[in-house]
Parts: structure tokens; sequence; C-alpha cells
């Protein structure tokens, strides 16, 4: 059996992208590092799991801003994983957005010049509320100095700064255009960050599609080996990264954090403390330390995202062509009411996505569809708990709802794909319980707490918490997917390490 310290100078509690990039950069910087994961699989929204052979992502169904010179591509070139990942760029129009009883298919095209002529040639006459869309997601964008690489304090312009966390997106979008179907094509793809209506900023929006317009890609063969990379070169730095360790408690000495304490009673000693983990639960392991009460009110006051529904299909061999594009479809007129559906009604909106594979570039051997779904559908097995595969442990009736709902989704399939009954070799489904169990939030939810522009600064989460040596990381801070997670990583090792470090040294790569 491997054997390992039980003391370091860092100590990070969850193996999602945020802990594993923050073990890198701390590192690096000569560290001592060890993460601590509960389940049998690192990595968190970027697990992978397999079916009849078929490779299946968790959360990573598309990346962007991977060309040369663009801001994911120069953070990734800094983590060692430009030149070892296997990507696929995505069709020049990436994402379509289609609606019952319209046979038009609208499309979202890389680069801002094809994303406003190809929408213009759909949308006579709208070319100019076009281009003034785009114009206020660049905007928005150059508000977020980290986003850009830009070693500066955003407050250095509160004004600007404080306006873009205060505009809603929706309010956004409907103000460049009175065109309705226009408003809902430019919201189209808003599951990518659960927006709500009179809650989502025009920053989660701006900086989340301006990213996919740069330039989309897929991982080939899943976004697992994102992973792997990471992990081998924590190693590589002489840093630990252990499973089944499951945190329970944060031991405090003479008012001090010093240890963290696993299921087990095993403790990990360290000077400092990092919880990739959500919010919520990281109060929960200060179980013994007073925290002044008005930030715990605020903090257990924040609200979750959406949770999901995800039917994969493991399809027969070469019946059904690989996709090079993802697809947003909406049984109704309105983009941002996906989470008030009716029970009937469900799944009144969804995500279709096929992951690209090395053994194919025309077929594709999996599909999953993404729907959303309240929590409260799942909540009599709340009481259940379930990371093995295969295994029936939440009972029969778990197992007829799933089969359900995988039906519902399927019959949805139908319309986009009338023969996909034929090509289906497997059935496997995942609810909110699956991402609670693996991903560790209380209720499934798929994204964390939930951004709102009516008080902003309330769900912006600062790294520094009130515990002097405990800071947070992951896509609770200020954003979540691959591009805000790597800057919420940046922001909690600048309270190590410093900004202007870290920034030279991703600057730098090469």
């Amino acid at each position: 059996m491997k054997r390992y310290k039980t003391k370091y100078d860092v100590i990070i509690i969850g193996s999602g992208l945020g802990g594993l990039q923050s073990a890198y950069m701390l590192g690096e910087a000569g560290y001592s590092v060890c993460v601590l994961e509960k389940n049998r699989q690192t990595g968190g929204n970027l697990q992978t799991f397999v079916r009849d052979k078929a490779i299946f992502d968790t959360g990573v169904h598309y990346l962007g801003g991977l060309d040369e010179g663009q801001n994911l591509y120069q953070f990734f070139k800094y983590f060692g994983l430009m030149d070892k990942l296997k990507l696929r760029k995505m069709d020049s129009t990436f994402d379509y957005i289609t609606f019952d009883n319209d046979d038009t298919r609208y499309g979202h095209a890389q680069t801002y010049p094809a994303f406003i002529e190809s929408l213009s040639e759909q949308f006579p006459g709208e070319r100019d509320n076009i281009k003034k869309y785009t114009e206020g997601i660049l905007a928005a964008c150059k508000a977020f100095p980290l986003y850009n690489l830009e070693d500066k304090d955003p407050l250095e312009d509160e004004e600007t700064f404080f306006k873009y966390l205060s505009i809603g997106a929706k309010d956004f979008i409907d103000a460049t255009t009175q065109n309705p179907k226009l408003r809902n094509v430019l919201a189209g793809s808003n599951p990518l960050y659960a927006g709500v209506a009179n809650k989502t900023p025009l920053y989660s929006h701006a900086l989340t599609i301006n990213t996919y317009i740069e330039s989309s890609y897929r991982c080939v063969d899943g976004g697992s080996q994102i992973c792997k990379i990471l992990t081998k070169k924590i190693r590589e730095f002489g840093g630990e990264i252990l499973k089944y360790k499951d945190v329970k408690k944060l031991v405090f000495e003479n008012g001090t954090l010093t240890k963290a304490e696993t299921a087990e009673g095993e403790q990990f000693e360290a000077k400092y403390f990092i919880s990739n983990i959500h919010p919520h639960l990281t109060l929960d392991l200060l179980k013994e330390h007073k925290i002044r009460k008005s930030y715990t009110r605020r903090i257990r006051s924040l609200k979750n995202s959406a949770a999901c529904f995800n039917l994969h299909l493991v399809l027969k061999k070469d019946t059904f062509k690989y996709l090079n594009h993802n697809i947003y479809h909406y049984n109704n007129n309105d983009v941002w009411r996906y989470t008030k559906y009716t029970l009937n009604e469900w799944p009144d909106a969804y995500m279709i996505s096929t992951p690209a594979i090395s053994k194919s570039l025309e077929h594709a051997d999996c599909l999953t569809m993404l729907a959303y779904m309240r929590f409260d559908e799942v909540e009599k097995w709340a009481g259940t708990f379930n990371t093995v595969a295969n295994e029936n442990s939440r009972g029969e009736d778990y197992e007829e709802f799933k089969r359900i709902k995988a039906e519902k989704c399927i019959r949805e399939l139908e319309k986009h794909f009338p023969n996909i009954r034929s090509c289906i070799k497997s059935i496997h489904t995942t609810t909110p319980l699956s991402f609670r169990d693996y991903i560790g939030t209380s209720d499934g939810s798929m994204y964390g707490i939930i951004k709102d522009y009516n008080a902003p600064l309330r769900s912006f989460i600062s790294p520094k918490t009130k515990v002097e040596n405990l800071f947070l990381t992951g896509q609770n801070l200020n954003m979540h997917g691959i591009l805000g997670v790597s800057v919420g990583a940046i922001m909690t090792c600048s309270e190590l390490l410093g900004r202007s470090n870290i920034l030279n040294n991703i600057k730098r790569a090469q």
C-alpha cells in the first residue's frame, strides 16, 4: 500500500477543476499540496463514465476560447493542457436553437463577423440590432479584467464594473431588439448558465457566450483527460491526490484551523486550506468554530441553480451520424421558462449533444440529452445515496421513474431524428440525485449558486472566508464552466501567491 504524509502546506478539499488548478499553481510555486477527494473518481464535473464501451461526459460537453491567442487557450497553455488535449473544432455553426411549430434552425456561428452575418440572414432588417448585441457582449467582457488576463483591479473603474454586475441578461437582450423570436434565439443557449429571467446578470451570459462565439471545441473521448493531465503534473510537483477521503470536519486548535478530519477519523494537517466544495457544505465542516452569524446567514441564504435529468443513449454501430454541433430545443416561445414546467409539459426544453470520439469522424457511438429538472421530483428518494454504477439502491420505483422520464425524452428526440429508436443499443439516465452524490451539491444543482443582478454583491463570493487560513474556489465563486472556474482558481491562489505573479506565469506560457 502506498504511504502518504499527513502534514502539508495546503490541503484542498475536493478534486473538481478549481481544486486541481489550485493544486497545480501552488505546487508549481513550491507548496506541498494534498487534494482530498471523497469519491473513487477525481475531477468533479470533468468526470466521464463508460456504458457499453461508449464514453459519456458528466459536464464538459464543449469548450470555447481555445484558438491561439484567446483566453482559455492561454490558461490551458499554462496548465500544460493545450499540447496534450485531444480536441475537435466544432462546425462553423456550433449551436442551433429550434422551436416547436417552427421548421427553421437558428444558428450561432463561430467568430463575431460570422455570428452577425448568419443571424442577419435569418432576421432581415435586424443587422444593426444584432451588431448592437455583440458590441454589448464584448463591452461586458471587457469590464472583467481577469477574464482577459489583465492584471487590474476591476474596482479601478468601479462605475463600469458595478454597471455590468447590475444589468439583467434578459433585460439587455430585450433592449437590443423588439423581435420576439430574435430575443429567444439570442438567449437560446441559456441552459449553459441556467439562466433565470429575473435574476441572471448580463455578465453570466456575456462571459459564457463570448468564448463559444470566439471558437468552439469538443474534447475527443471525454473531458476527463483534463483531469488526468493536471493530476500527472501535480504529482510531478510532489503533490498528493487521495481518493476515498471524505472530509467531515475542520479542526481548530487555540482558535486556529489546523487539520481536516475524514469520515474514517484520519487527520491531515496544513497551514492553509482551500475548499473546492459548495460553500454550504464548507460551513457544515466548521462544526466547532463560530463564524460571524451575518456571514453564515448570507451564505446559507444563497439559492442554487437548476438541477437536471440526463438521457444517455448508447447507439448501434454506424447507425447515427455524428453531430458536430449542439441543438437547444424549446417546446414553447419563451426560452426563460424551462424551469417552470408542469409535470405534463416536461421536458419543455433540452439540449442534444453527441460526444466526439477518436474511432469515427462520421458516426456517433452515443448521444446525451440534457433537460432541467426540479429537485422536488426526486425528493422522495433524497434519503438514499449511490455512487456505484448500476447499483439499484434507490428501489424499483426510482428505476420506474427514470424509465418514464427516459421514454418522454426519446419521444422528444423523435421530433429531430424520427428513426432514433432503431439506433438505440442501450439507455442510461442520471437525475439530480446522481449529481448530488457524485458532485456534492445538496440539491443536485449543476452550476451551483445563482447569481442575481438585483443584489449582485450578495451572490458574489470572495475566495477569502471569515477563517483566516481557509479559502474557497470552484464554480460558486463568480462563474461556473471551465473558464469561470479557471478564473476563480486564479483569484483563490492570488491570496497566497499574488495576482501579478500568477498572471505573468500564464502570459509567459509557451
